[in-house]
């Protein structure tokens, strides 16, 4: 009987290995420095779904963070506030193609101590100075850049050195809430952030290109079980919630860029 019993057991213990399924291992994350927050909360959830699993975000510029990947940093997924940076990934072979789709949408606004709200962008000349993130590597950079353009102020302001160049739009958005600056370009979803700086402007979407974050997979991270969990995960009703809690416009789930 006692043989019986610890065969039964044993097969038991088979059964539940089969249909139980056993999460291990670590995810490496390479994120626009804009969606720290609503990382770092759907990561939270993930994990807590997923015991065993570690989650190892890494936040920044995405062109620095494109750059580090194309060299060879740890990248499971990698999502960008620029489709820019994903394409150059692509070119470089280090990103899954057929994995990638937009996560994300965002606004662009001007930011900066309590005053009267700017009419357009044609008001930033009687500023002194106005962060924006580079905008060689930092894609709200670029997006100012554009709007700043299109509104015919950029290159005054550039040639009276009123413009501040941060590394990243957290900076940005930093040097404005301090008062280091009368004005700073971020995301709308970054504004939600500030403790003294207000909206001064809400940059027309016609003056830039669409604020997009497409991720995807890499060709790394493609082959870990846990990295295509959550890349799936942030399809799920629970992850487009948590995106739309902190100001993210969301796709269609499993829209593709492409």
């Amino acid at each position: 009987m006692k043989k019986e019993i610890v065969l039964l057991l044993s097969v038991l213990q088979m059964f539940l290995v089969a249909i139980v399924p056993v999460w291990a291992g670590e995810v490496h994350l390479s994120v626009a420095a804009s969606m720290t927050d609503a990382i770092k909360e759907l990561d939270a959830v993930f994990m807590a779904d997923h015991p065993g699993v570690t989650m190892l975000p890494n936040f920044g510029s995405s062109g620095s963070l494109a750059k580090q990947v194309a060299q060879g940093a740890a990248a499971d997924l990698f999502v960008s506030a620029n489709p820019k940076w994903m394409s150059y990934l692509e070119t470089e072979g280090k990103i899954a193609r057929q994995t990638v789709r937009d996560l994300a949408k965002n606004t662009l606004v001007v930011i900066g101590p309590q005053r009267a709200p700017l009419k357009s962008l044609n008001d930033l000349q009687a500023m002194e100075r106005i962060a924006l993130g580079s905008p060689g590597s930092v894609p709200a950079g670029q997006y100012a850049a554009q709007a700043m353009r299109a509104a015919g102020v950029y290159d005054r302001l550039v040639e009276s050195k009123k413009l501040v160049m941060a590394k990243d739009v957290r900076q940005a958005l930093l040097y404005a809430d301090r008062g280091e600056v009368d004005g700073a370009f971020v995301y709308g979803t970054d504004a939600l952030l500030v403790q003294k700086a207000v909206i001064l402007y809400t940059v027309p979407a016609n003056l830039h290109d669409p604020i997009s974050y497409p991720m995807g997979l890499t060709v790394e991270g493609e082959k870990n079980s846990a990295a295509r969990a959550f890349y799936d995960f942030l399809a799920s009703p629970a992850a487009i919630g948590i995106l739309e809690k902190y100001g993210f416009g969301t796709p269609a789930a499993g829209t593709a860029v492409k």
